[in-house]
């Protein structure tokens, strides 16, 4: 853990007692500060009470006496509306942060050199991270990840010289960081995703921009129309700043040629990695990923060759592309990770062809309408869950389908079906395009389910 010493003698009210939440009022008493802590479900409050974290009902508090509201990242701080914690803090003068902002204030006092890496975007932070984190580990850096991949940022151990933090950042994270000014800041990408919280894009873009504009090394990707806006604000600012390209030759920065990844500085060409070999960062949008955390551990003085070397050996996040494995020909693939049509573009693009799709669940908006250009890669589909109906319409003409109803019904006839065929390298890939909760308690529920079901057979 890393107690939080900055406000040791006052008093600081903490909104959301789950998972963050309670490491961040845990982490406050540890430093010496005066807690009151409270969330509107009364089992969280229990649990606090329990774990020795002081509760009382927010409403009822002295806001004169209350030095910081920290808001755990999912509780409403602008949008649909503002949570009534948010309106009394405003009210009574009292700033609103969260724990990357805690974080980033002790570093500050604590060890204002030990190095800090931010990772944001829309799509791809987790796999950075755990990549930009892996690549490090493998120079024998001393490394802590968290964030929001998985890991609540305080329960790391504290900043000290010589250590590392990798720290994946959600839009929900970075809108209560105010101060944030890591080692090196990513920005990955920015295309449409919590609009119910942000508002607008634009607000969405703005709170993103927050991780890489004040950092030591912003490494920004520069492949949509508001990263390259952001991209030129902090060039136009003086601020160090590295392009990555996925989709374009950069003259400035680091681009993909083929399977390599490249870097340019005016006449100079070094060809760092080629990516061809390493099958946990297939597709164009992980040889992004895989830029941007070169690009971060350049920026830490990582030498090349022991860049090249983390590469290789990356195993990949589970759920995401993850090869489950083989039975003969047959490659099998869990990216129980694509949960929307956006997610599993990514997925079908990773693959030549022959690819025998198990999809389906809780449809989002827009459904596979936008998955169409790749149906001429589709040997056959298998539907599962609620979004059957809908998805068979789409297919209806376009690919062969079964309706499977079940994980397990789909997995056995997809693997037959790939089996019987001519391919010489058929992929039975689960990428749902849907939300799991029609069946599963979350993704990694179904992708566990899915890898259970494959292992058997093979």
């Amino acid at each position: 853990m890393t107690p939080i010493t900055v406000f040791a003698g006052k008093k600081v009210a903490v909104f959301g007692l789950g998972g963050s939440g309670l490491v961040s009022a845990s982490a406050l008493l540890a430093g010496g500060a005066d807690v009151l802590g409270f969330d509107d479900d009364p089992a969280s409050v229990q649990r606090a009470t329990a774990a020795g974290i002081p509760a009382a009902d927010l409403r009822d508090a002295d806001w004169s006496k209350i030095a910081a509201l920290v808001l755990a990242p999912g509780v409403p701080l602008t949008h649909p509306k503002p949570h009534w914690t948010v309106a009394l803090a405003r009210a009574a003068g009292v700033e609103i942060i969260g724990d990357v902002e805690l974080f980033g204030r002790e570093r500050a006092v604590r060890a204002p050199g030990a190095a800090f890496v931010a990772i944001t975007g829309t799509n791809g932070k987790s796999t950075t991270t755990a990549l930009v984190a892996h690549i490090l580990r493998s120079a024998g850096r001393d490394v802590q990840m968290g964030g929001n991949i998985g890991v609540a940022i305080l329960s790391l151990e504290p900043p000290a010289p010589g250590r590392v933090h990798v720290v994946e950042i959600s839009s929900y994270q970075a809108d209560l960081a105010p101060t944030l000014k890591p080692s090196v800041g990513i920005l990955l990408n920015v295309t449409p995703d919590h609009l119910d919280r942000h508002g607008t894009m634009d607000n969405y873009a703005a709170i993103k921009e927050r991780v890489v504009t004040h950092a030591d090394t912003a490494v920004i990707a520069v492949d949509d129309d508001y990263t390259r806006a952001i991209a030129g604000r902090c060039e136009q600012a003086g601020n160090p700043t590295v392009l990555v390209s996925s989709q374009r030759t950069l003259p400035r920065g680091l681009s993909i040629d083929g399977s390599t990844i490249v870097r340019r500085d005016e006449a100079v060409e070094e060809r760092l990695a080629d990516l061809a070999a390493i099958n946990t960062l297939r597709g164009r949008h992980n040889a992004q990923n895989a830029a941007a955390a070169v690009a971060a551990a350049l920026a830490l003085d990582v030498p090349v060759e022991a860049i090249r070397r983390g590469l290789a050996s990356f195993p990949g996040l589970p759920h995401r592309l993850e090869e489950v494995g083989r039975k003969g020909r047959v490659l099998f693939v869990n990216d129980s990770k694509g949960t929307n049509a956006d997610s599993t573009d990514k997925a079908l693009s990773s693959f030549a062809g022959d690819i025998f799709w198990i999809l389906g669940g809780k449809a989002k908006e827009g459904g596979i309408e936008s998955l169409r250009r790749f149906f001429p890669k589709i040997a056959k589909a298998y539907l599962i869950g609620e979004a059957s109906d809908a998805f068979a319409k789409t297919l209806e003409g376009q690919v062969p389908y079964s309706r499977c109803g079940t994980l397990d019904v789909a997995v056995a006839q997809a693997a037959a079906d790939a089996e019987a065929s001519n391919a010489a390298e058929p992929v039975v890939l689960l990428s749902p395009a849907c939300a799991s909760f029609d069946q599963y308690r979350n993704f990694e529920v179904r992708g566990d389910h899915f890898r259970k079901l494959v292992r058997a057979l093979i």
